[in-house]
């Protein structure tokens, strides 16, 4: 394995003095970004300059438990947001609102019937579809399914799937069980399951050790799991492996140069990220 060095910025934003964010995404020409706090998504230019912003309205006087999300859309037109009006006491449920990424004005927007703490978006390759994955703590997690700009909303039939990533080819995405008991990979856009792994395959006894959320696609027939688990001085450690999605079968472990079970994000061409000894993330290649 190589690493590429510390990668330095493409672009710089400074975020308002006061805001607190929540969630971030930046436009594919590197022209603008969009940041939500807790009351407010607001999209800069390239000078640092306001070019709109979106209140999520009524202001919620809840402090703790809601995370707004947002992201471009692969063509940087639009921008999707996840508003967790539930948690914040806005509304009985959230919203995913679709927003023009020139002016910030709602395009379309719908219900989720959830109550979430926060939302992870993933784009699909397609250029078209994007993918939500909804956080209820406890209560189990749920991932939608946003076509168009018109947003036809699509619901996944789990309750209990995180959703860790999409196949660079968009062929497929992977899930982890909510209780860490298990990994997934699902055909798209059916959801139906290709391959399913439980911990027995990695060599290691369920009862003690657990999937983590964590992992990805390395590239389109490779991905990236991460188990962890403690040590009995209650350390807690991580190993990642490396799955043959042709196969089904484990290939050993993968030495991903990474702090955390989380310190790694697999970037679907054979390279991938890890945080740095400074503030700047790391890339590495096979």
């Amino acid at each position: 394995m190589a690493s590429e060095g510390a990668l330095e910025p493409a672009a710089r934003f400074e975020v308002r003095p006061g805001d607190e964010v929540a969630g971030h995404a930046v436009a594919p020409d590197l022209s603008r970004v969009v940041y939500a706090t807790q009351h407010v998504v607001v999209c800069l230019g390239r000078d640092g300059g306001e070019v709109w912003r979106y209140d999520l309205l009524p202001r919620s006087n809840e402090k703790y438990g809601h995370w707004p999300g947002c992201e471009f859309s692969l063509d940087g037109k639009t921008v999707w947001v996840y508003r967790p009006d539930g948690m914040a006491n806005r509304a009985d449920q959230d919203r995913w609102v679709v927003l023009s990424a020139d002016s910030g004005e709602v395009i379309a927007q719908a219900e989720l019937g959830t109550v979430g703490h926060g939302g992870e978006h993933h784009r699909h390759p397609n250029g078209v579809d994007i993918l939500l994955d909804v956080g209820e703590g406890q209560d189990g997690v749920h991932i939608f399914r946003g076509v168009g700009d018109g947003l036809e909303l699509l619901k996944y039939p789990w309750e209990d799937r995180c959703l860790i990533d999409l196949a660079p080819d968009g062929r497929q995405f992977m899930t982890v069980y909510h209780d860490q008991s298990d990994v997934a990979f699902h055909s798209y856009p059916s959801g139906d399951v290709i391959l399913e792994l439980s911990m027995e395959v990695f060599g290691h006894d369920p009862e003690e050790i657990f999937f983590q959320w964590s992992g990805g696609y390395l590239d389109a027939d490779t991905a990236i799991v991460t188990v962890g688990g403690e040590t009995e001085d209650e350390e807690e450690w991580h190993r990642h492996y490396r799955v043959d999605l042709r196969t089904g079968g484990v290939l050993g472990a993968f030495d991903a140069h990474s702090e955390s079970a989380y310190d790694i994000e697999p970037l679907g061409d054979g390279t991938w990220l890890t945080s740095g000894s400074g503030s700047h993330p790391v890339r590495w290649t096979r």
